[in-house]
């Protein structure tokens, strides 16, 4: 028969004092407060040994050594069974908790008691609680850190629900349903937003751009439309900057290669337009680099040694972007075409698939002869184009008779042939 524990979730427990001080060792001997731990134990959570001097394998433990009783300041939950609830008495119990996580665990969302909404700092739901609602999200404004992700959300923006919490560092409210509006205003302190796989509208705010901290942006997978701001090269704390799948347009910012540490950058999948900076090539972070799937044109800036210095780096899906022959090779396979004398895409044979990824085309020498042979033989299609008009308006009938006399020739040709071989055979 399987365990409580394994039924029920996998705990996670971190323990130390509310100042947060260094943990001391387990020889401690000041046990849990034994309110916590009927708490834990109405979670199914075996409690038969000290949670603080005997971690086990599903429990990583940390406790300081105030007496009588020590206190949770950490709760992870994961995997829940379905039939795990909470109850109002068991929070009130475990108020002391400034990080209360959440994963896999579907259960009902429950009013908090309002010392523990004081004492939350972190809150985290990953595939859990079915449910939720802005406001009851909204009550807890004390959070620095807040993690939504695969829980639909009932709410009217984002601002309902982030509107009154004033400490937030880290935002990630992502695949939750959410519509309305990005807000315009996010406190300056704040290290990471991630908005991702919601049904967002309208533009970003240039009020994101004066976010001196941000670190880490993703607003993929929405419905945002409008521009990149141009002043987004502010943002000098940048790292990560994931703007996929969306209805952006506008030409990519030459600021954006005055961002010092970017080193993931995303754009795929919008409507993106001109050129690509030249500029990107000389920043030095950069590892990951996504421009597919626009409308970018013009010959590619980068060299091969900017190329194989990125870990990723795709710019397919742009029909009039192209690469120039003498710097990049169409071995590394870029999803482009090559680029003619005039910097435009050279377009593949007659009856050949529109693919730059076909790996029996070791070269593109093919596409070049077949241009310049376009070009040689163009003054012959226009001769024959005249012929044919020219025919059609006067000179068919002697163009007939010629044709005629060609076949009747022929004819008798092949007559006098057949009479030989006769011939031949009766010899």
């Amino acid at each position: 028969m399987s365990s409580p524990l394994s039924l029920s979730c996998l705990l996670i427990l971190f323990i130390t004092s509310p100042s947060m001080s260094t943990p001391t060792s387990s020889s401690s001997k000041s046990s849990l407060d034994p309110n916590q731990t009927k708490a834990l134990e109405s979670l199914n959570i075996l409690t038969s040994t000290d949670p603080c001097s005997e971690p086990s394998f599903h429990n990583v433990t940390f406790c300081d050594s105030a007496t009588p009783f020590r206190h949770l300041l950490s709760l992870s939950l994961s995997n829940c069974s379905s039939y795990l609830t909470l109850t109002f008495t068991a929070l009130k119990s475990l108020s002391t908790l400034q990080s209360l996580h959440f994963q896999n665990c579907p259960i009902a969302p429950i009013a908090f008691p309002s010392e523990l909404i004081a004492s939350l700092r972190s809150f985290v739901c990953i595939n859990s609680f079915r449910k939720l609602t802005g406001v009851w999200l909204s009550r807890l404004e004390n959070l620095t850190d807040l993690t939504v992700s695969n829980v639909p959300v009932n709410a009217s923006g984002l601002l309902v629900i982030i509107g009154r919490m004033k400490k937030l560092k880290y935002i990630a409210i992502s695949y939750a349903n959410l519509t309305g509006f990005l807000p315009n205003f996010i406190d300056s302190n704040v290290t990471h937003i991630d908005f991702s796989g919601n049904q967002l509208k309208g533009s970003i705010p240039t009020s994101y751009t004066r976010l001196d901290s941000l670190e880490f942006m993703s607003l993929s997978y929405n419905s945002l439309d409008g521009e990149i701001p141009t002043s987004i090269g502010d943002l000098i704390s940048l790292k990560n900057l994931s703007l996929a799948a969306n209805s952006i347009s506008g030409p990519i910012p030459d600021s954006v290669s005055a961002i010092p540490g970017l080193v993931h950058m995303d754009l795929s999948s919008n409507k993106l337009n001109g050129s690509i900076p030249r500029f990107l090539s000389q920043m030095k972070n950069l590892k990951h680099l996504n421009l597919a799937n626009n409308d970018l044109h013009g010959v590619l800036p980068f060299n091969l040694s900017f190329i194989e210095r990125l870990e990723v780096f795709r710019v397919s899906g742009n029909i009039n972007l192209c690469y120039n022959r003498s710097i990049l090779s169409s071995k590394l396979k870029l999803g482009i075409a090559p680029c003619n004398k005039h910097g435009m895409p050279i377009l593949p044979p007659r009856g050949k698939d529109l693919s730059w990824d076909d790996p029996s085309d070791s070269d593109y020498d093919d596409y070049e002869e077949d241009d310049a042979k376009e070009r040689r033989h163009w003054p012959n299609k226009v001769v024959l184009g005249v012929s044919v008009a020219l025919s059609s308006i006067g000179i068919l009938g002697a163009a007939a008779d010629k044709v005629a006399r060609a076949y009747n020739g022929a004819a008798d040709k092949r007559a006098r042939a057949y009479n030989t071989y006769k011939q031949e055979k009766l010899i």
